[in-house]
């Protein structure tokens, strides 16, 4: 019965490891759970919505913790978000630091998509760079397209943005999106990474987007749920990646 001895020790030495490398992880902020919001370990605590939040209070959101919000503006070369404008408008009110996403297309150039994105969200002094979201979706989750041609598509965009906004915009990628096509190439892009609960400490994150089930009050919509979100520095340096009153010259104002 030695060999049984030996398998329980074994194990017990291995859960022993488990449990200290998860309280080093959750010392480290790098653990969180899908409900926790204003994680004790992050100074600044954010969420990001689109329509499918509906009507959004942000002063109640405020109340809970909330400092900075992406919110959705459009999707490809036409769909734009109905939710955009209102909650671009009433987050600022509220006092949140604010920043619009848009959802990236594999099917249509990168030059309409930006247009797209710059017919919808101002140059603001103050808000947040423009997000560019890449993930998969309809019949390229199973056939993702290559490196090559999302960077024809990628490439423009990108270039459009900063050009326009005058910041460098930010990439919003999955494990997966990450690393087919951004891996050696983000340069000095700001990195957004979404993996619930287990932060990328793989990567040069600056957003970790740490929950996608968690419930708050103050939306109302077809969904229950809101993704929650931790910014990897203090709230001044997140003050510091805005875009500058300077910049105000250029594309439209507000």
């Amino acid at each position: 019965m030695k060999w049984l001895a030996r398998i329980a020790k074994g194990l017990a030495l291995l859960f022993g490891a488990g449990v200290v490398f998860c309280a080093f992880l959750r010392w480290q902020g790098l653990l969180l759970f899908p409900q926790e919001a204003v994680p004790g370990a992050w100074e600044v605590f954010g969420v990001d919505v689109s329509s499918y939040q509906g009507e959004v209070n942000w002063s109640t959101l405020t109340e809970q913790g909330v400092r900075f919000a992406f919110c959705k503006a459009t999707e490809g070369s036409g769909h734009v978000d109905p939710t955009f404008q209102q909650n671009w408008q009433n987050a600022q009110e509220a006092g949140v630091l604010i920043g619009a996403y848009h959802f990236f297309s594999y099917d249509s150039p990168g030059e309409t998509q930006a247009e797209n994105f710059i017919a919808q969200v101002p140059v603001t002094a103050g808000t947040l760079p423009p997000v560019v979201d890449v993930e998969f979706y309809g019949e390229h989750d199973q056939n993702p397209p290559s490196k090559e041609e999302t960077w024809a598509i990628l490439g423009p965009l990108l270039e459009r943005l900063e050009e326009h906004y005058g910041v460098k915009p930010i990439l919003y990628a999955t494990y997966r999106s990450y690393k087919l096509y951004l891996v050696g190439e983000t340069g000095d892009y700001p990195l957004w990474i979404t993996r619930p609960i287990v932060g990328p400490m793989d990567k040069p994150w600056t957003f970790w987007q740490y929950s996608h089930s968690a419930r708050l009050e103050g939306y109302v919509g077809k969904e229950e749920r809101i993704d929650l979100n931790v910014f990897r520095g203090s709230f001044e340096e997140l003050k510091g990646m805005t875009i500058p009153r300077e910049h105000l010259s250029r594309g439209i104002s507000s």
